[in-house]
């Protein structure tokens, strides 16, 4: 079988870019060498300084190097980087979810334009294979959802909520304190990085390419003991889930929202920093993928399938948007919700088409009913400033 010879030029050296450095000196991987890494400032490593540089173009502009790798944290910054890269015909290999998420469609059209490869297996849910197999395996019409926990670091704090008793504010501190979550922890914990891997989730699950701020996305930060010993009473747990489903007609939704989630469901027992992803076919039922969804070796080991991958010249073809063409993303359906509040002044601000269950007590009250999506979406940033917390159901309505 024919390989190519990959020479490449590393952007980022954190936790992600040494664990790739790492697992490539454990690798049986051949034809694959690190030129030189890009860095923003000069630091101690390991590493001989002529290893290092720090213009981004003494990589991108050197004609022995024809695959970028792409581990930095700032998305614009690593926008550029790898638009720039494929524009001078490079493959590239990226991790960065956020960037991708924001610019996808420009950047998979200027890979194709340009006959090269952008991978991104690590960009989705670190080591577990999730994008290729929507790819490769169900590369089919059958693919009715996938849904999971798709955040290590939320999933890290609910964890010792639920098993541990630990209080919010008590499982984040002790999530900081191990790496799992920034000193800001705003990007996970509200389900932005989440969101941005359902982006790229979707993509390859039906060819849909959707923009971040159209889908409604709300996290953890407001969970209060009320709505903890209320799942407890009720034999649940609280995990925070994304999820993309096809509807009736072609239509899919798609949305990240805490959800209460009982024994039987798979998710249930994914604890700590691990992600779980579940698809769902018409003819396969469900299958579960499981795996460390952060950490730089996790991180590291998709990044080096990809680049495996590239040394047999592999390349996405996005199969469900070229041959499963023409599904829409529906904002208009309605999902059953919790809403937990004190102040009864803020259900000015939602429209429930129907209520199941109502409680008031002295302090909190909370309805459970369906409302519409397009509606949660339009105030999507405000719900984050009320004091509430949301939580699915599991519940979804087509109209």
């Amino acid at each position: 079988m024919s390989r190519q010879r990959l020479n490449i030029g590393l952007f980022g050296f954190g936790v992600v870019g040494q664990g790739l450095y790492d697992v490539l000196q454990k690798s049986p991987a051949q034809d694959v060498k690190i030129i030189k890494i890009c860095v923003r400032r000069k630091i101690n490593r390991s590493l001989p300084d002529n290893m290092f540089c720090y213009n981004p173009d003494e990589i991108l502009e050197n004609e022995d190097i024809n695959t970028i790798v792409e581990l930095i944290d700032n998305a614009d910054d690593a926008y550029h980087i790898v638009k720039k890269a494929l524009q001078y015909g490079k493959n590239v290999v990226s991790a960065n979810k956020k960037m991708l998420a924001e610019n996808l469609s420009e950047l998979v059209k200027l890979a194709k334009e340009m006959n090269v490869s952008l991978l991104y297996e690590a960009s989705a849910c670190g080591s577990i294979p999730v994008i290729r197999n929507l790819e490769e395996y169900y590369d089919n019409d059958l693919l009715l959802s996938v849904t999971g926990i798709l955040n290590g670091s939320s999933n890290y704090i609910l964890s010792k909520i639920f098993d541990h008793n630990q209080n919010y504010q008590e499982a984040l501190l002790e999530a900081q304190k191990l790496g799992f979550a920034e000193s800001d922890p705003t990007f996970d914990v509200d389900g932005f990085d989440s969101l941005y891997k359902l982006i790229i989730l979707t993509m390859h699950s039906f060819g849909v390419i959707v923009k971040p701020d159209e889908v409604l996305n709300y996290g953890i930060s407001n969970i209060s003991e009320f709505d903890i010993n209320y799942a407890r009473e009720k034999g649940y747990k609280i995990k925070l889930v994304g999820q993309v489903e096809r509807l009736q007609n072609k239509k899919i939704t798609l949305f990240v929202l805490p959800r209460f989630v009982t024994k039987d469901k798979y998710i249930y027992s994914v604890e700590d920093e691990f992600n779980g992803v579940v698809i769902k076919g018409l003819a396969y039922d469900k299958q579960f993928m499981f795996g460390k969804g952060a950490g730089g070796h996790p991180t590291g080991s998709a990044v080096l399938s990809d680049i495996t991958a590239l040394g047999h010249f592999y390349r996405y073809e996005y199969k469900k948007a070229t041959y499963f063409g023409g599904f829409q993303y529906f904002k208009e359906g309605a999902i059953e919700v919790y809403l937990r509040y004190r102040n009864p002044d803020v259900l000015q601000n939602f429209e429930f088409s129907s209520v199941s269950e109502e409680y008031h007590g002295p302090e909190y009250h909370y309805k459970i009913g369906f409302m519409p999506l397009d509606k949660l979406i339009a105030i999507k940033e405000k719900l984050r400033t009320l004091d509430i917390f949301l939580a699915a159901t599991g519940k979804t309505l087509n109209y």
